[in-house]
């Protein structure tokens, strides 16, 4: 017995270059951005300026590639052997089905991990707002103590002294030394920080200048550290940061109230210019000079018109015992005028007084009283004759409608089973009837209706 043979599926079937095509777009959208580390072997550069190479670790490898556009800036020269973190995105190489990194971007991995690190604190301390210049504080008008927060030995606190000297020789300045290099340097930079906050009252500080040569990202981390930042970000004297080159920058330097680009420069904000200072000074000798010239005149002026009017002691006694009479004769008078007007005053309260006298106005009281009792009982009254007359109405009314005046003019209510008949066909033939007249009841049994034109029925 044959069975029928079913029509085998359609297959679908890719070439090798749609596939490849496919699982490129795959590893692309899956893995659009990666940072990957890795030691440099096999590397290439030919004449276009693209390199290649393989990026491998003690567990594998992968053939990577960093085109010329993303290549050029490079801080570095890419070598066999050299250990690199690269930023990258995943992809094929078509025509031989490999996959591979797509580099864009190339660090050395101590660096790289290194610049990761101060990339990441500076964001988050950016989001808590350690870096907006609202929360940071005004340096003062003129500095009259300095805290120099910096190495006791590094060339950064001699070019601080020297331009100080040179500047204003006369600036206190109290040195803090701290390590400004290492694992040490942070925490004994917060200290530093904490003393001289916790110091300035008694020592008079009203500046903080935290300073370092330059060096490299390695060299200056302490600077770059979360705990100084934050020692800075809570000090309540302002702080200046002077670390590095001026191409340096450090978290210290966004945290800081002002960032200097040299300690040098830090050392020149800080301190006034001594011979700026003199020259304002000297101006300052000529006008008060000038002031006092004027004033002294004036002084002689004065004293030559108040010796013209200098006269002798008996003819001032004299004049001053008139002006004592005059004073008397007019206080006396004053106090005839004060003892007049508060008589008046007097006068006129006991007036008052008379005219608001209970016993004036009780009388009066009494008559509207009794004139006020009067009209109450004549309207109770009223009122009282009105509501009988409107009862005994309503009782009339009433009287009319009740059930027993109707009964009482010969008319009769008749019910079956408590129920008032009104037509003849609500009874039956047989039924027992209760007819109520004015006085006493009837008991009837229906033994024949009419209908309701007939005007006389029978029971």
């Amino acid at each position: 017995m044959s069975h029928p043979v079913s029509p085998s599926p359609r297959r679908h079937v890719l070439t090798v270059t749609l596939l490849n095509e496919q699982v490129r777009d795959m590893l692309e959208n899956s893995f659009p951005n990666l940072w990957v580390e890795g030691e440099i072997s096999n590397l290439s550069q030919p004449s276009s300026g693209h390199l290649y190479f393989t990026l491998k670790d003690a567990g594998g490898q992968i053939r990577a590639a960093m085109f010329r556009g993303n290549n050029r800036f490079l801080p570095f020269v890419p070598k066999n052997g050299q250990q690199v973190v690269v930023k990258a995105r995943l992809s094929l190489y078509a025509p031989r089905g490999d996959y591979q990194l797509i580099v864009e971007q190339m660090e050395e991995a101590g660096l790289g991990a290194l610049r990761r690190a101060f990339d990441a604190l500076r964001l988050k301390l950016q989001q808590e707002g350690l870096f907006e210049a609202a929360r940071k504080r005004e340096l003062p008008e003129r500095v009259r103590h300095l805290a120099v927060i910096t190495s006791a030995t590094g060339a950064a606190i001699r070019d601080i002294l020297s331009v100080l000297e040179r500047r204003f020789p006369g600036l206190p300045v109290t040195v803090i030394p701290v390590p400004v290099q290492g694992t040490e340097a942070a925490p004994a930079i917060v200290r530093a920080i904490a003393l001289a906050n916790r110091e300035a009252k008694g020592a008079g500080f009203d500046a903080i200048l935290l300073a370092r040569g330059g060096g490299s990202l390695e060299d200056l981390w302490a600077f770059n550290e979360e705990a100084v930042a934050r020692a800075i970000a809570d000090s309540e004297l302002p702080v200046v940061s002077g670390v590095g080159h001026e191409t340096d920058f450090t978290i210290a330097d966004f945290v800081a109230d002002v960032r200097a680009p040299t300690p040098s420069a830090a050392a020149e904000l800080l301190s006034p210019d001594g011979e700026e200072l003199a020259a304002t000074f000297a101006g300052y000798e000529v006008l008060l000079e000038r002031a006092l010239r004027v004033r002294l005149a004036r002084w002689q002026q004065q004293l030559a018109h108040l010796r013209a009017r200098l006269r002798h002691p008996g003819q001032r006694l004299t004049d001053l015992a008139q002006k004592l009479d005059e004073l008397e004769l007019r206080l006396v008078r004053a106090q005839q005028r004060n003892l007049q007007q508060r008589a008046q005053r007097l006068a006129g309260i006991e007036a008052r007084l008379r005219g608001q006298h209970p016993g004036q106005r009780l009388p009066a009281l009494q008559r509207q009283l009794v004139m006020l009792n009067d009209r109450l009982t004549r309207s109770l009254q009223l009122s009282l004759r009105e509501r009988q007359q409107r009862l005994a109405h309503l009782a009339e009314r009433a009287q009319l409608a009740s059930p027993l005046a109707i009964l009482a003019r010969g008319y009769a209510v008749v019910t079956h089973n408590s129920v008032v008949l009104r037509n003849a066909s609500d009874a039956a033939i047989g039924d027992t009837l209760i007819t109520r007249l004015a006085h006493g009841t009837l008991t009837s049994r229906v033994t024949a209706t009419e209908p309701a034109t007939t005007t006389k029925g029978k029971t």
